[in-house]
């Protein structure tokens, strides 16, 4: 039979009970004649009770340091998994992320996995065992301990069904899969049976939770198929896979998803000269920081553009065609690093001046479909604009419309938008 990694969330491994059921879930599967691994995130809110551990300490926190007490949420998961197999009569050995040589970049805090050695892996499976691996955690060259931060249990998982050749890689959650929607927001969401990795990969990053977007991106570049599936009862997933899905591919929008705690910097009246850019984001890309959206307009001319006369004045030895404006979008968490970072590079560029905003959200509506069907802009204009939804900022891809909202107004506009394409349970055609 095949091979299958399991991963078991934080809220899945939240209790011995649950634990239990998540047992039976791999002793199922070994009795159908797989070989099977496993992969755990630390219980229920060990990491966060971990991070107010830590926050009694002080504010200022070596990261090599809070990544070695994080990784301990990991290694108890493990050991108990690993107990409460063999109660079950599954043999199973508990393993860190050192133990399977998970070997990381050293960016504390939001490391990378760089490789894999499966022979630790694979000669346990070949001894009938069942390895229960430590998600979230990796080691770097010169052997600290690291960890993968956000969604980094799902990148574990996924790298390791890569590094064994799994047939399949098994996400556990508290939902039934992937949905048209976030059923907590949208409670007419329909569950998907199959999800292509791109339109996966657009969802994730625009703030659908149930899969981190570094673990879609590494099933694609491996090829290794992603099934979502509930931890506590039974049914069939999402399968997130290259593979046609039929009726789903006619729909022009597949998902639409929220992103909150959104920060939009902005910096106006730059010099639009060679290498603007790179002096900006370069210090950012360093710190290992995601941007998101990212938007460059040409500035208005000097008495008109944005500072007013002042501000003009101030930069008369630049011309003023020469100017611009350059926004962008991270996560409100990151604010506090990026900050400093840009405004040393408005020190080193010698013009402009930095405003951030926070209270903001982005609604998303993403499917290959779009690519061959006209007007989904224009509907998704018109749904936000019927709920009395304010747009900010407006980007797009070849898949995917994301518009910048008011916090207030995120849930609001989601759902306006999953009802004007037709997403509900009850929808059976997809619009023509």
């Amino acid at each position: 039979m095949g091979v299958i990694v399991q991963k078991f969330g934080g809220s899945s491994v939240a209790d011995a009970a649950r634990m239990k059921r998540c047992a039976a879930k791999v002793a199922r599967m070994r009795h159908d004649g797989h070989e099977v691994a496993v992969v755990v995130s630390a219980r229920g809110d060990t990491t966060d009770d971990l991070l107010e551990l830590a926050a009694e300490v002080g504010d200022s926190l070596d990261k090599r340091e809070l990544d070695q007490l994080l990784a301990t949420g990991e290694q108890i998961s493990i050991a108990l998994m690993a107990l409460v197999l063999k109660a079950e009569g599954v043999d199973a050995v508990s393993l860190t992320g050192s133990q399977c040589a998970i070997r990381t970049d050293s960016a504390h805090g939001r490391a990378r996995i760089q490789t894999i050695d499966a022979a630790r892996i694979r000669s346990e499976l070949a001894a009938g065992r069942v390895p229960v691996v430590a998600g979230f955690q990796g080691v770097a060259e010169n052997g600290d301990v690291t960890t993968l931060g956000r969604g980094g249990s799902d990148t574990t998982a996924v790298a390791v069904a890569a590094a064994i050749d799994a047939d399949e890689c098994q996400i556990f959650t508290d939902v039934d899969g992937i949905y048209t929607a976030d059923p907590r927001l949208a409670p007419d969401a329909r569950l998907l049976e199959t999800i292509g990795y791109d339109e996966m990969m657009e969802a994730a990053s625009q703030g659908a939770k149930v899969m981190h977007l570094r673990a879609v991106e590494l099933g694609k570049k491996s090829g290794v198929p992603i099934r979502v599936l509930h931890s506590q009862r039974e049914g069939p997933g999402t399968l997130i896979t290259d593979e046609a899905r039929n009726m789903e591919t006619q729909r022009a929008v597949t998902t639409v998803a929220l992103k909150t705690d959104i920060g939009r910097v902005t910096l106006a009246g730059l010099p639009n000269k060679p290498g603007l850019q790179r002096t900006i984001f370069a210090p950012i890309a360093a710190a290992g920081i995601s941007v998101d959206d990212i938007i460059q307009t040409e500035a208005l001319g000097a008495q008109g553009r944005e500072g007013g006369p002042d501000f003009a004045q101030s930069h008369a030895d630049t011309p003023p065609s020469g100017l611009c404006n350059v926004v962008f979008t991270v996560d409100k968490p990151d604010l506090a690093e990026v900050r400093p970072l840009v405004e040393r590079s408005l020190e080193a560029i010698g013009h402009g001046r930095l405003h951030v905003d926070i209270g903001l959200a982005k609604v998303s509506a993403v499917g290959v479909g779009m690519q061959s069907q006209p007007g989904v802009a224009s509907a998704m204009f018109k749904a936000l604009a019927e709920a009395g939804v304010r747009i900010a900022n407006i980007t797009t891809s070849e898949i995917k419309i994301s518009c910048i909202v008011d916090e207030a107004d995120g849930k609001k506009g989601l759902r306006a938008v999953h009802e004007a394409f037709d997403l509900s349970a009850t929808a059976s055609e997809p619009r023509r």
